[in-house]
């Protein structure tokens, strides 16, 4: 079986970061994709797509996402219920993030940094995983808009 989704788009809104009873962090958010075509009254159509991240992913995103910057969200499609007040099932399909890359910068430039839980930031050096404690509350960002080295012998056209 597989169940994999990867979006890319705009927040609706800052992210909302709580703690679980237990003391772990869960950050939901909401995506705003653009269908790639346009409606019959020849508007663009836009899909809204719950976003939920945990643990120190949460954080993460919690931290440097904000209304209006452009991420990627790569996860699992989930659906859950639950009665609401009146007493109706409310049926709830959302995204479980695993990886998330944040691309915009602070200063709204285009980046590509981001956090992948199980393989550390996106775009540091493999040093920095999430099992580094050392370097858990590091800011993504450190490096945003310094020039790289490459040579032309690291290039491989």
């Amino acid at each position: 079986m597989l169940n994999r989704v990867i979006l890319i788009g705009n927040l609706t809104k800052d992210p909302e970061l709580r703690y679980t009873p237990n003391g772990v962090a869960v950050t939901t958010f909401t995506l705003a994709i653009n269908r790639p075509y346009s409606g019959a009254n020849g508007d663009k159509e836009t899909d809204f797509i719950n976003i939920v991240a945990w643990r120190q992913l949460a954080d993460l995103c919690a931290n440097y996402l904000r209304k209006g910057r452009k991420a990627a969200v790569e996860g699992r499609l989930q659906t859950r219920s639950y009665d609401n007040k009146e007493g109706k099932k409310v049926y709830v399909t959302e995204v479980v993030a695993d990886n998330v890359q944040f691309l915009s910068s602070r200063e709204a430039g285009e980046g590509n940094t981001g956090y992948d839980s199980g393989q550390g930031y996106g775009s540091r050096p493999a040093a920095a995983s999430r099992n580094n404690n050392n370097d858990q509350h590091s800011d993504p960002f450190a490096d945003a808009g310094k020039p790289i080295n490459i040579s032309d012998d690291d290039l491989p056209f």
